[in-house]
C-alpha cells in the first residue's frame, strides 16, 4: 500500500507569477487541489514547506504521496493522478516521456548517501570497502534510486558478489532502511545524508559514499505531470506550487533539513574546468612529442 501523506490548507492565496529572483508573488483567487508525488526522504521538508504555503494560500489542497521514485513512476505511467512529480533521481523522471512537462523539469537539490549503524551499535564495519563485515544489512531495491546509488557504489568498489551473499533486508523506499537501522533490526544499512540527519538520537553516520565509487549526482528533479482529469484551478495551483517548491523561501527549508541547492551553472562550471584541463594535457603533451621529433632529428 503507498503511504499517502495528506496535508490540509491553512491560509492564503498564491500566484503563478514573477520567480526568477526566487521572490514568491501572490494571487488571492488562487485555488484548486494539487497531487503532489514525492520521494519518501523529501517528506520532512515537503510537510513544512506544505505548512508555509498553505498559512498563506488557503484555498489549495495540497495532496502528498510518498514513496521511492521507482513506485511513484509506476503508478504515474499506470495514470494515477498526480499534478507534480519530485524524484530523488533523474532516471524516474526521464522515464517519463510522455507524461512529465519537460519544459518544467529542473533539478533543484542535492543530497549524499551514507552509511549507518543503530546509535552506539556495535560493528567491524569502518566504512564501505569493508561492508562485507557486517552480519546483515538494510538495502533499499534495485528500483530505488538510493538502492540504484548502493549498488553502483558496490560495482566501483567490486564487492557486488560478497554483499549480495549477505543477509539482505530489502526495503521498498529510503524510509523503511533508515527504520530497520534506527530500530536496531540490521547492523548497517545504507540512506540519504538527510535522513540520517532526521533521527540522528537513532543511528550514527559510519562513512560517506566514496567520491571515486558513487560517480552519480544525487540529484532531485521537479517538475509537472500532465494530469488531464486536473481543472483548470488545479492546473494553476500546481504551477504556482512548484515555483514556490523552487523559491528562496522554500530553499531555505530544505537546507534546513540537509539537502545542498543544486545550480546546473556549476556544474557547467566545473564541467568547463575539466574539459579545458584537459584539453590543456593534451597540448602539452603534443607539444613534447613535436619537441621529442625535432630533437631525433
Amino acid at each position: 500500500m503507498r503511504k499517502k501523506l495528506i496535508a490540509v490548507m491553512m491560509a492564503g492565496v498564491l500566484s503563478a507569477g514573477m520567480f526568477s529572483t526566487g521572490v514568491f508573488a501572490a494571487d488571492t483567487d488562487l485555488k484548486g487541489e494539487v497531487n503532489t508525488f514525492i520521494a519518501a526522504s523529501l517528506s520532512n521538508a515537503m510537510e513544512e514547506i506544505q505548512k508555509d504555503f498553505n498559512e498563506t494560500y488557503p484555498d489549495v489542497e495540497i495532496l502528498y504521496n510518498a514513496d521511492s521514485s521507482g513506485t511513484l513512476q509506476t503508478q504515474i505511467e499506470e495514470g494515477a493522478r498526480c499534478d507534480i512529480f519530485f524524484s530523488a533521481a533523474d532516471k524516474q523522471m526521464d522515464a517519463l516521456v510522455d507524461e512529465a512537462k519537460k519544459d518544467t523539469v529542473e533539478d533543484i537539490l542535492e543530497n549524499k548517501v551514507v552509511l549507518i549503524k543503530p546509535k552506539d551499535g556495535e560493528t567491524k564495519v569502518t566504512g564501505f570497502e569493508n561492508i562485507t563485515d557486517a552480519a546483515n544489512i538494510a538495502l533499499a531495491g534495485d528500483s530505488v534510486p538510493v538502492g540504484q546509488y548502493s549498488r553502483e557504489i558496490f560495482d566501483n568498489l567490486g564487492i557486488t558478489d560478497e554483499v549480495n551473499k549477505m543477509e539482505i533486508n530489502e526495503g521498498k523506499n529510503v524510509s523503511e532502511v533508515l527504520a530497520a537501522v534506527s530500530e536496531g533490526s540490521n547492523e548497517i544499512g545504507i540512506v540519504y545524508a538527510t535522513d540520517a540527519a532526521s533521527v540522528a538520537d537513532k543511528v550514527d553516520v559510519i562513512a560517506e559514499a566514496p567520491a571515486d565509487a558513487l560517480k552519480t549526482p544525487v540529484l532531485y528533479p521537479v517538475g509537472l505531470i500532465e494530469d488531464k482529469e486536473a481543472s483548470e484551478d488545479d492546473t494553476a495551483a500546481a504551477e504556482a506550487f512548484l515555483e514556490y517548491i523552487k523559491s528562496d523561501d522554500a530553499m531555505k527549508v530544505f537546507e534546513k533539513y540537509g539537502f545542498t541547492a543544486y545550480k546546473a551553472d556549476d556544474a557547467s562550471e566545473t564541467d568547463d574546468k575539466d574539459a579545458e584541463a584537459t584539453e590543456e594535457a593534451d597540448d602539452t603533451e603534443t607539444n613534447a612529442e613535436t619537441e621529442t621529433t625535432e630533437e631525433a632529428k
